[in-house]
């Protein structure tokens, strides 16, 4: 059944990836307030769309400036201690990734996992937001996907969860989806839409179309050794061409 308003949070304790943060706007195209804006789809069919709001929650010692990577900066609504995001506000926690070495404060760690633990919300792991997940206790025993070229080291950090992000882009477990680096997040959230029942089917197609995203395969077209060595090449071009060249006399 597809919901008039949907309630969604995007939780950033105290940094993340640009990319992996605008990946909720493929969500927030779904709108009825961006289709209206549009002016070219008739109004029929926006009414299927549901109201969207986007909350970006951050913890209290952060304060309201969130940094985030090429320089952007962006203002937190909420910090997890509010009232208004607390466990059966939200219908929907986007997890976008953060730096794999960093620490989370305990409390914005209860608070997911009070999050994940509520009937009815969806968690939405991108990238390295799996470690924060898996910080916060709520990948035991599930299968989840995760950066392709950390999984070894989630397999360490996290040992009780089934790690498939050398073949998945993206996966579901029940209430908890995760995806693979950055741009895999894109490829996510369109294939949530289209199986959530929060939006009418024909909302899910167009949002994805007008953002041209989830069109990927949910397996990835190359074997994870092939995406290894592929990288492997990439540094070892990189190195030679950039490597200091003799003088000839």
């Amino acid at each position: 059944m597809t919901l008039t308003h949907v309630r969604i949070g995007v939780f950033i304790p105290s940094g993340a990836q640009t990319l992996d943060v605008a990946t909720v706007d493929v969500l927030g195209v779904m709108s009825k307030e961006y289709l209206s804006m549009l002016g070219m789809v008739p109004a029929h069919i926006c009414a299927l769309a549901p109201s969207v709001s986007i909350l970006f929650i951050t913890t209290p010692t952060q304060g309201p400036e969130i940094p985030l990577t090429s320089n952007m900066t962006i203002k937190a609504t909420h910090s997890y201690e509010d009232a208004a995001v607390a466990p059966g506000q939200l219908d929907i926690v986007v997890v976008p990734g953060p730096d794999p070495a960093q620490t989370f404060e305990e409390g914005g760690l209860k608070w997911l996992k009070a999050q994940f633990e509520t009937p009815g919300v969806d968690i939405l792991s991108v990238c390295t937001g799996i470690y924060i997940c898996g910080a916060a206790g709520i990948l035991e025993g599930k299968k989840a996907s995760g950066p392709r070229g950390l999984q070894n080291d989630l397999v360490k950090k996290f040992p009780g969860v089934q790690l498939v992000g050398e073949k998945y882009r993206w996966i579901q477990d029940g209430n908890l989806w995760s995806s693979g680096g950055v741009t895999n997040g894109n490829d996510l959230m369109a294939a949530y839409a289209r199986a959530c029942r929060r939006w009418a089917q024909p909302i899910a197609e167009m949002g994805s179309m007008l953002t041209d995203v989830g069109d990927r395969g949910q397996i990835y077209g190359e074997s994870p050794n092939r995406y290894v060595l592929t990288v492997m090449w990439t540094i070892i071009k990189a190195w030679f061409s950039s490597a200091p060249k003799e003088k000839t006399v």
